[in-house]
């Protein structure tokens, strides 16, 4: 093997396929990054049985071959090197890298025992990088954490002709964001359950060119694969990841069909007034929202502890309420609507509030798709 190839060419792709590497990997050789060259030109692999990571570029392929060598230490020295050419040639048991006056010399790992690269599946259909990317970054704000419920750890992905939603939950909170795209088939009907973290990371990855291209296959659970596909520095890049197992709760009926109580409010003056406010608040203690004659006070602090109190002009209609919630929940899906002023709304004090954008017009905000933050009360300090 032996090719030569543009340093930041190298540098951008190897730093994208070793993102996914794992931290401790079951075996040595998970810990590699396959570099192969033929007829495709350069590729780089990366696999942990879950995700695979696949990058192809433009070089000069001077041999065929195909080697394994730690993918973290090889992305170290490819960010260090001087703005020259990289070339690289397997020289038995080790790697030789030079790139003008710098030289290396890696040991391989064992090719022959790294597993195989999953197939991408069929095309399903593509959407515009930047628009899926900034739905995801969206989506995942309300995905669980918790390794021990894994069904919640993931967004589910549903396609619906050319609609693509995108719902999560970790029990206190359910955000759902959706958004159009250009389907393969226009009465495709498919869901899947997407590990969040992977699919927040892919996107995020994959804004270079204009469009991804979604793969999924047909099963749709438990042993499904989904892909993602886009363009990068110098070529194509590829990502695949293996669907989580189990029913995702059915959580669209958790948002109520009417508002008996609405506060339309600026959003940045509501989440200066909630971090500030929130300082004295003790840890997983709520903040009290009360909403009456045309404004919102928000308070916290007890008894003998410091207590902080602050109103917002408010725009509201209906009934007045006090409720309470965790402010931290409160700041996340404040942080991820894209709206100056956000609309607040209630069917009662004990119920969920529905968290959404305002459009500068008055109406619902749904340029680009529609996204929607549920988030459970907690119970106020008496």
């Amino acid at each position: 093997m032996k090719f030569r190839v543009e340093r930041d060419v190298l540098a951008d792709a190897v730093a994208w396929a070793a993102r996914s590497l794992p931290v401790r990997p079951s075996a040595p050789v998970l810990a590699g990054l396959l570099i192969e060259t033929g007829d495709e030109g350069l590729v780089l692999s990366t696999f942990d049985y879950e995700t695979s990571a696949r990058a192809t570029l433009q070089a000069e392929v001077a041999d065929e071959g195909r080697v394994l060598v730690s993918g973290r230490l090889l992305s170290d020295i490819c960010r260090s090197l001087p703005n020259k050419p990289v070339e690289m040639t397997l020289d038995g048991a080790r790697v030789s890298l030079t790139c003008g006056s710098s030289r290396f010399s890696l040991q391989t790992l064992p090719v022959e025992d790294y597993p195989s690269i999953p197939d991408m599946p069929a095309a399903t259909g593509t959407v515009r990088s930047a628009d899926f990317a900034h739905a995801v970054a969206q989506a995942v704000t309300a995905a669980g954490r918790d390794d021990m419920l894994p069904v919640l750890t993931g967004v589910r992905i549903e396609i619906e002709g050319d609609t693509i939603s995108l719902l999560a939950t970790d029990r206190f909170r359910l955000s759902q964001r959706e958004l159009g795209w250009n389907p393969g088939t226009p009465d495709a009907t498919l869901a899947a359950l997407v590990p969040a973290k992977v699919l927040g990371d892919t996107a995020k990855s994959l804004t270079s060119g204009e469009v991804i291209t979604i793969a999924l296959s047909a099963s749709g659970t438990g042993e499904g694969i989904i892909g993602f596909e886009g363009t990068g520095a110098g070529g194509i890049r590829r990502t695949t990841t293996r669907l989580l197992d189990g029913e995702f709760p059915k959580v669209r009926s958790l948002f109520p069909n009417e508002k008996l109580t609405t506060a339309r409010i600026d959003r940045a003056a509501l989440i200066e007034s909630i971090k500030r406010v929130s300082l004295v608040a003790d840890r997983n203690t709520a903040v009290q929202l009360a909403f009456s004659d045309g404004a919102l006070t928000l308070d916290a602090g007890s008894g003998d502890d410091a207590q902080a109190t602050e109103s917002v002009p408010a725009e509201i209609q209906g009934e007045d309420l006090v409720t309470g919630f965790n402010p931290t929940f409160l700041l996340d899906g404040l942080g991820a609507i894209d709206e100056a002023v956000v609309e607040l709304a209630f069917t009662q004090a004990s119920k969920p509030v529905v968290i959404s954008g305002i459009a500068d017009d008055g109406a619902d905000a749904d340029e680009g798709g529609l996204f929607r933050y549920l988030l459970m009360p907690r119970r106020l300090l008496s």
